[in-house]
């Protein structure tokens, strides 16, 4: 009686980088099916996913940097229904003992698939949320640009010449902006007032035009997020910028998220158990996404000054002998469990 082999079961890991993919793959039982390179582009993810199910059925693919590198080659699977696994860089105790190479990170990210290490399911990223997100990275750096260049601009007052600083002083920096603007340096530029002048002129005009680029951010993120999730923005303290956060920080597919536990998780705001002996209590979780963090701290110090349901719960809780820091701490639990549901609703009603 011979033995019939029976289906492969392939299980893949790609190690992702800016011009190519290196893939690996793994039989059922973790055996190497073999290991590839891939060109990253439309033309490079196709042969891939026919490369790997070519070898058998392919259940599931570890992808390294879905955010970043990564990112197309997860969209291109999630379009063609391959479930797709987040991957964390690799361990650093393990790259020390064995090495680093493009083929060991590809075998290993397949490895934390089949073993169960790596759970995490990307963001898919197709949809309003990543508009958003979007959105708000390019807001983001127009804000710290411009916060560099009044920085600089005040600096540059300090040291300029006397004459010029007396004109200045006194400014407010609306006035400090505009009067810069439009100063009239001239042309030799080996004097240091001219050259001060021209270089004042240059900063007032970035300011300007990096807070007409916030301006016109904030107009489409003010009619972009309620739209996308009219419930969420609806919570009391939610605005358009910290709600676009938690959008942002729960993705397209917020289903991946198994619990309102799991959401409070990534945004750093579950306890963390810290017992010892007989001491039981908790602490800060100081990890996940420290912007989402930030968001529901913002609502909840604005909860906590205009809202009377927040303001008695801050009165009883301040009686039972809790400091101010562990009931903050206490709402930002409480607003995440809110947000969750609320994002569910809205990304689930958008579905429909």
């Amino acid at each position: 009686m011979t033995h019939q082999p029976g289906p492969v079961e392939v299980t893949a890991g790609v190690d992702t980088h800016t011009d190519t993919h290196m893939a690996a793959a793994l039989d059922q039982l973790g055996r190497p099916l073999g290991t590839r390179q891939f060109p990253a582009t439309i033309a490079g993810y196709r042969a891939l996913l026919a490369w790997l199910q070519g070898l058998g059925t392919l259940t599931a693919v570890g992808v390294e940097g879905t955010g970043s590198y990564g990112a197309g080659l997860a969209r291109h699977l999630h379009d063609h229904a391959v479930p797709v696994i987040e991957i964390d860089r690799p361990d650093r105790k393990d790259r020390r003992r064995h090495g680093k190479t493009d083929t060991l990170d590809a075998i290993a990210a397949a490895r934390a698939v089949q073993s169960g290490r790596a759970t995490a399911v990307p963001k898919a990223r197709t949809g309003p949320v990543e508009a958003i997100r979007v959105l708000r990275s390019v807001r983001r750096s127009a804000i710290q640009a411009r916060t560099a260049a009044l920085n600089e601009l005040t600096a540059l007052l300090v040291t300029a010449p006397e004459t010029l600083r007396a004109q200045l002083h006194g400014l407010n920096t609306t006035a400090l902006v505009t009067t810069c603007a439009g100063l009239r340096p001239g042309t030799d530029l080996t004097c240091p007032l001219t050259a001060t002048k021209t270089a004042l002129r240059r900063l007032a005009r970035r300011i300007q035009q990096l807070s007409t680029e916030i301006t016109d951010a904030d107009t489409q993120l003010t009619t972009l997020v309620p739209a996308t999730a009219p419930r969420t923005t609806a919570l009391f303290g939610f605005g358009p910028d910290t709600a676009g956060q938690l959008l942002t920080t729960a993705g397209d597919n917020p289903t991946r998220l198994h619990s309102e536990a799991a959401y409070a998780h990534l945004c750093g705001t579950a306890p963390i158990p810290a017992a010892s002996g007989r001491t039981t209590k908790h602490r800060l979780n100081r990890a996940g996404d420290r912007q989402a963090n930030a968001a529901l701290h913002r609502i909840v110090i604005v909860r906590m000054r205009h809202c009377p349901r927040t303001r008695a719960y801050v009165t009883r809780r301040t009686t039972e002998g809790l400091s101010k820091r562990d009931i903050i701490r206490c709402l930002k639990r409480y607003a995440a469990r809110e947000a969750y549901h609320a994002i569910q609703a809205d990304l689930a009603n958008l579905t429909t």
